[in-house]
């Protein structure tokens, strides 16, 4: 993975509220880190967010990205390797893991929103203003879901982020970098979507679903 590559995926990454600066720069704060009260989360969705009609318990965002979110085999399939995963955690968001293949320049990652308690509305809000792509994608297993790229033009045609919600407060947010081979050949975000889907399947089967 060039380091332009690597650099566009550590900062692209972030979650969903998070704009990294990818010039070097730190990652701005969250546009909203405080829990939704009562009252607010009574008024899920917002912004134009659809509504999450089937839901999957919290609990199945419980655990470390790194070790749930996508199995060996999967992992495979995306990067055609199995390396393993970078644990970090968005403040106010909550935790992420990192996968990348450095000889093809391909990454991918999972985030889980745990904290904003604004799942899929907050991306309405925050990042669909900004947003140089947007799209509304075909409920992902029934779970509604949403691509967006919001950092920069140039990397539109190599990277996508794919935000699904399990409630109308949790969502989580698969992000993929495309291999150097594949740009400009494939779209990331029907890429992506992939992912998500695995991602969704995984928790399902954690859920007993």
């Amino acid at each position: 993975m060039t380091r332009r590559t690597l650099t566009t995926l550590l900062c692209a990454t972030a979650a969903v509220s998070v704009i990294a600066g990818c010039s070097g720069g730190s990652a701005a704060a969250p546009a909203s880190t405080t829990p939704a009260s009562s009252s607010a989360a009574a008024a899920l969705p917002h912004s134009g967010a659809p509504k999450v009609e089937h839901l999957l318990p919290a609990s199945v965002l419980s655990g470390q990205p790194c070790q749930e979110a996508l199995t060996s085999d999967q992992l495979k399939q995306i990067l055609g390797m199995t390396p393993a995963g970078k644990p970090d955690s968005v403040p106010g968001i909550g935790p992420n893991c990192k996968w990348g293949n450095r000889d093809t320049g391909a990454g991918v990652a999972i985030g889980y929103d745990v904290e904003t308690h604004g799942g899929l509305s907050i991306i309405y809000q925050n990042t669909k203003p900004r947003a140089q792509v947007w799209r509304a994608l075909p409920p992902v297993q029934g779970f509604p879901a949403v691509a967006h790229l919001a950092i920069g033009a140039e990397i539109k045609d190599q990277f996508c982020q794919v935000s699904v919600g399990i409630t109308d407060e949790l969502s989580f947010d698969a992000s993929l970098t495309i291999s150097d081979a594949k740009r400009g050949k494939a779209d990331p975000c029907e890429l992506t979507a992939r992912v998500a889907d695995m991602v969704v399947t995984n928790l399902r089967q954690k859920a007993g679903s």
